[in-house]
């Protein structure tokens, strides 16, 4: 069984040295093997301009504290951030980082960059056109961010491709509760696989977010998770654990092989997983 934290926590908008903190002291309350942590958790969501100055590079102080933390804790750790484009200068990705326990990071840029209400993601950020599973040890995480939860091809996509557990970071609001509880599930019976979903609470400039943080095994079905204290909590903050067996999708997939079926198709190429 692997153990998962989900940090339902709320961030201090622009203050990455806080949400730093408290996420370093998280891992200490929970040792897990994979801690995962919302969208956009290191700078905060309605942060305006400033996410030029706040977004992650490779080499930054802070880019290298989780690699550190990722190290002593010998913890897997995916938590979003705004990141500076390594292809286009002066562009923003809204990104999933994975650090790994062997100081070895990796990436998922969004895809859909939601533009509607009261969203504006498509003024500072760039998106990617493709995703591919990230490896993780002998497995592979199929990585996603918040709307593009509501593009099954983006998981589709990677269960084709050999990720083992799908992993979703969002920063939704609460209104939007109804249809994260009903489309997570769906992905994971149409994949066959476990879905991981963290997302933040707290209030930024008026927008409320949601929370609604869970697991579901690979038959749609939510998994047991425990509170675990942590100082400081504020209301609806959440520091959760609970397990997930990586290897039940393949026991499952017999009974309902839906992956199998859509291999057979045309056009049902995937990218594979990037090396580590």
């Amino acid at each position: 069984m692997t153990r998962l934290v989900l940090a339902q926590l709320a961030p201090v908008p622009a203050d990455p040295e806080a949400n730093l903190q408290r996420l370093a002291e998280a891992l200490a309350v929970a040792p897990s093997d994979l801690a995962i942590f919302p969208e956009l958790y290191l700078s905060g969501y309605r942060v305006g301009d400033r996410l030029h100055h706040l977004a992650l590079r490779a080499g930054d102080r802070i880019w290298d504290r989780l690699v550190g933390l990722a190290r002593e804790n010998r913890t897997a750790l995916v938590v979003g951030s705004a990141a500076r484009s390594e292809e286009r200068k002066g562009e923003l990705r809204n990104v999933a980082l994975l650090f790994r326990p062997d100081g070895t990071v990796a990436s998922q840029v969004k895809r859909y960059l939601p533009t509607f209400g009261p969203f504006e993601e498509g003024v500072p950020f760039t998106p990617t056109d493709t995703s591919r599973p990230v490896p993780w040890g002998p497995h592979a995480l199929g990585l996603a961010i918040c709307y593009d939860a509501f593009f099954p091809e983006i998981f589709r996509a990677h269960a084709l491709a050999g990720a083992d557990l799908l992993v979703v970071i969002s920063a939704s609001p609460v209104t939007s509760y109804a249809l994260f509880s009903k489309l997570l599930p769906a992905r994971a019976i149409e994949n066959g696989l476990p879905v991981v979903y963290v997302n933040r609470v707290g209030v930024e400039d008026g927008l409320v977010f949601g929370g609604g943080s869970g697991v579901w095994d690979p038959r749609g079905e939510p998994q047991p998770l425990e509170e675990r204290p942590m100082a400081g909590l504020g209301p609806e903050e959440r520091l959760l654990v609970g397990e997930v067996d990586l290897a039940e999708a393949a026991r499952w997939r017999p009974f309902r092989p839906v992956l199998r079926d859509v291999a057979t198709r045309p056009g049902a190429d995937a990218l594979p997983p990037e090396a580590p």
